[in-house]
């Protein structure tokens, strides 16, 4: 008898997860659909450990498997079996990093297992897919399911390519700036600092000042360009435990502009997140648990996951959410309208509009006054550098006269 981990949703909608044993998954499967349970997941032990020994996981392109989950629904609609359209696809997938994992799929799919359980095993598909198919596969719907997920996709991947073209040229041209100061301090300061030094001439304040700080940089700029690296490297890894993962979002939080923008932008992905695994019937406490996990940011994990527990007891979602202290108030409001009147699904999806929109809107409105800000912020350096440069030739030029 082998062990498996198993992790189901009761008639109530209430998560569990425990070990089990069972000749095979299959006949554990079984089992517990007998007695009323949806299953979740159902995975060996031995691979549960060796996955936690194991190293971080790998990514895949989401663009190609949007593609290739419109491939596999035309398919299933065309009336081919799963396992045949999986035998197509496989065979003609040019990423090298998608292929062997519906390749895996299909042979796991071709020994008995579900197609839901075949994904979840490759361990580098999202969860909302996962969760996605396992609906598909309960409610006999899975065109459909997977036609909402590649629409709520693509939905976010535009989103996100919108938010970081819009982000390129404030960033280049904050590169350039800071390159062009490091010249001008390194390079042209020392420069006029050894003619200076030649002419034994009386140097105003500033000009001390800039010369003390240019010849000062050239001298550290190796070892200074050392540091930040190698402090950015321990930044990373400091960051990335999760400790250091809910500070660094805290401190996001906090920051000004930045932190309510980041916010509403989580809102709205956990929104629509949550909104289309509750369209594709998935119990709430289950849909919030992977909404939760579908998230970049460990603070929101932390407080949803909190949020879950309290929806649990009975509490209401909307006041779940409220007792976090990070959704916005607008956001708690529509979905407690939604709860009232029974159209929860439908109001989150409104809830993900609305912030999509406020944080394009939030977006450019910065981006118009940080342009102008870095421009005017360079001019003032560069006139502090030409004015102190030149002032002493200017004093010169005046006692020769």
């Amino acid at each position: 008898m082998a062990e498996f981990l198993t992790k189901y949703a009761d008639p109530r909608g209430e998560m569990h997860q425990q070990v089990a044993e069972a000749g095979s998954e299959r006949e554990l499967r079984d089992r517990f659909s007998q007695q009323g349970f949806l299953v979740y997941s159902i995975k060996p032990r031995r691979e549960i450990a060796g996955l936690a020994l194991g190293g971080g996981k790998k990514k895949i392109n989401l663009e190609k498997f949007l593609i290739f989950n419109q491939q596999f629904v035309t398919l299933i609609r065309a009336g081919l079996p799963i396992l045949k359209g999986l035998d197509l696809l496989s065979e003609r997938l040019t990423d090298a990093k998608l292929a062997p994992h519906i390749k895996a799929v299909r042979e796991e799919v071709k020994n008995g297992s579900l197609l839901s359980d075949a994904f979840a095993r490759q361990g580098v598909f999202p969860p909302i897919y996962v969760t996605s198919v396992l609906a598909g596969e309960k409610s006999g719907s899975l065109g459909e399911v997977l036609d909402r997920f590649i629409t709520y996709q693509k939905l976010a991947l535009a989103v996100r390519k919108k938010l970081l073209m819009s982000l390129i040229y404030p960033c280049l041209l904050i590169v350039l700036v800071i390159c062009l100061m490091v010249f001008l301090i390194t390079f042209v300061v020392p420069k006029f600092a050894e003619l200076y030094s030649s002419m034994s001439a009386q140097l105003p304040l500033a000009t001390q000042i800039l010369i003390e700080v240019g010849t000062t940089a050239r001298n550290y700029i190796l070892f200074a360009i050392f540091s930040l690296v190698l402090a950015a490297i321990l930044f990373r890894f400091w960051a990335k435990t999760p400790k250091g993962e809910e500070r660094v979002d805290r401190w996001r939080l906090k920051t000004p502009l930045v932190g309510e923008v980041w916010i509403k932008y989580q809102v709205a992905q956990f929104a629509r997140v949550l909104g289309t695994l509750l369209v594709g019937g998935i119990p709430l406490l289950q849909a919030l648990e992977t909404a939760a996990s579908s998230l970049g940011t460990r603070l929101l994990k932390n407080n949803l996951a909190e949020a879950g527990q309290r929806v649990k007891e009975g509490q209401a979602l909307s006041a779940s959410l409220s007792k976090t202290g990070i959704f916005p108030g607008l956001s708690i409001d529509m979905i407690e309208v939604g709860e009232s009147t029974g159209a929860l699904p439908q109001m989150l999806a409104s809830v993900a509009e609305f912030y999509e929109d406020d944080v394009n809107t939030r977006m450019t409105a910065a981006l118009s006054l940080i342009e102008p800000a870095i421009m005017i912020c360079m001019g003032c350096f560069v006139t502090f550098v030409l004015v102190a440069l030149y002032l002493p030739i200017f004093s010169l030029a005046d006692t020769l006269k």
